[in-house]
């Protein structure tokens, strides 16, 4: 709920085993991480101020990824055939080309590149981020995310289609010792007097519970309106469950790891405007003896999906198998993917 008429950012390509990247920050494959030394505190350190860090309640994270881990155990949907190529050109420059032929829709080619900066914030985290591609229509969809300070960060991205802007946003990420506040402008103009403004909030209430809130405030000539909406999160041991309440509708969602190898998730979904309530449940089995990767999904609609991932390690080749099918509508779609380097 709440979203913003934001630039369609592309998908980045999957990052590989040997580098973590952090929430919100992609790093590409064959990209190299220096080694991080390990900083041995001093003898004599102030014990009151480690009895401080420990009592400290940790920052939540970002208000869009509150349900972010539930949301991961889906299958994507796709369709025909589709082939990437990764190139890696340096430490911090990626080039990717994607073809995919379709059977309902056009088929189409999409140059992507993506360069990541020297400055360095984490062991995984590295700025600035600047990420688009462009498709054999000459519609260009492009971002770019920079840390400004330890604790503010910012983006911007916007989408073309041929000649003419369609979508453009910004914000800014402010994130405390317990809480992060982020403000989004979208497609603002002020000729016309028109935009959308998304302004968020989630504090740390206890270590493991979560509270914040949510206000979309859109104008246009002759019409303007603001939705609120409230959420809490709730993170246990193996376990999170989610809950975002609004004049909008609902959004709850739950997740559990069962164990190294299988997790799932469950999702509801109510629409006030739409008049319509669904539920979804969705797995994911990892084989890492096999590098296999299984999903699946089933919603209270009669769609059934799954998606089947294979990395033919040591090539840098995967193979992705997917299929959806719609009961109610007697609609079958499948896909096939291949992803090289």
């Amino acid at each position: 709920m709440g979203g913003v008429l934001a630039a369609s950012s592309p998908n980045p390509p999957t990052p590989s085993s040997g580098s973590a990247a952090a929430p919100g920050l992609t790093v590409p494959p064959g990209f190299g991480m220096p080694p991080v030394s390990t900083v041995i505190p001093q003898n004599g350190a102030d014990s009151g101020q480690q009895r401080e860090s420990e009592n400290s309640l940790p920052n939540p994270g970002a208000f869009d990824e509150c349900h972010r881990k539930c949301k991961e155990v889906f299958p994507l949907q796709m369709e025909g055939v589709r082939l990437i190529v990764n190139k890696g050109l340096s430490n911090h420059f990626q080039v990717n080309h994607t073809v995919l032929l379709s059977t309902t829709g056009d088929s189409s080619y999409r140059f992507g590149t993506t360069y990541v900066g020297t400055k360095q914030t984490a062991p995984a985290e590295f700025f600035p981020v600047m990420v688009g591609d462009m498709d054999n229509g000459g519609s260009l969809n492009a971002q770019i995310i920079h840390q400004i300070t330890n604790r503010i960060r910012s983006k911007v991205a916007f989408q073309t289609q041929q000649n003419k802007f369609v979508n453009w946003q910004g914000d800014a990420e402010f994130r405390g010792e317990d809480f992060t506040a982020t403000i989004t402008m979208g497609n603002p103009d002020v000729l016309v007097g028109s935009g959308i403004v998304v302004a968020h909030y989630l504090q740390s209430i206890t270590p493991a519970l979560a509270l914040g809130g949510e206000l979309v405030y859109h104008r246009r000539p002759g019409e303007e309106g603001a939705v609120t909406s409230l959420v809490g999160r709730y993170t246990g041991t193996n376990y999170i469950a989610t809950l975002t309440l609004g004049s909008a509708g609902a959004h709850a969602s739950y997740y559990h790891k069962a164990n190294e190898q299988l997790q799932v998730g469950v999702e509801f979904e109510a629409s006030t405007r739409m008049q319509d309530t669904s539920v979804s449940f969705g797995y994911q089995l990892d084989v890492p003896k096999a590098n296999l990767q299984f999903k699946g999904s089933l919603d209270s609609n009669w769609i059934v999906g799954a998606t089947l991932e294979k990395k033919l390690l040591p090539l840098p080749l995967s193979l992705v198998l997917c299929a959806f099918l719609n009961h109610r509508k007697n609609k079958f779609q499948c896909g096939f993917g291949v992803t090289i380097g």
